[in-house]
């Protein structure tokens, strides 16, 4: 939780603030995964913070959605190319990669 937390902080992107009186309140709640070993056992327990979103109404708290997600297709392609041209291709995991987007609205959340 604490590795959660303070990838808040070293990106900025949060303001503590008093409880505005007409905004509507985004909730959350700690979500807990053991990562687990090619023998099953426990090597590492993590801990994300997730928006409770559910609660929300398109057209009133939000306007639209947007995640990149990799189509299947260009995964293939891109390993049969990496095939073909006898490349090395690496996997990169960027933690927190969504706490650099951009938004205009202020979003309250507890």
């Amino acid at each position: 939780m604490k590795e959660e937390i303070d990838q808040f902080e070293r990106n900025k992107v949060w303001n503590l603030v008093p409880k505005p009186s007409d905004a509507s309140i985004v909730g959350t709640k700690w979500v807990f995964k053991n990562k687990l070993n090619e023998f099953g056992q426990v090597v590492r327990n993590k801990a994300r913070l997730v928006a409770q979103g559910y609660s929300h109404q398109e057209g009133i708290d939000y306007d639209e959605t947007f995640v990149h997600v990799a189509r299947f297709e260009f995964i293939r392609i891109l390993l049969a190319f990496v095939a073909h041209k006898g490349f090395r291709l690496f996997q990169m995991d960027v933690k927190s990669v969504f706490l650099k987007g951009y938004i205009s609205e202020e979003v309250y959340v507890k």
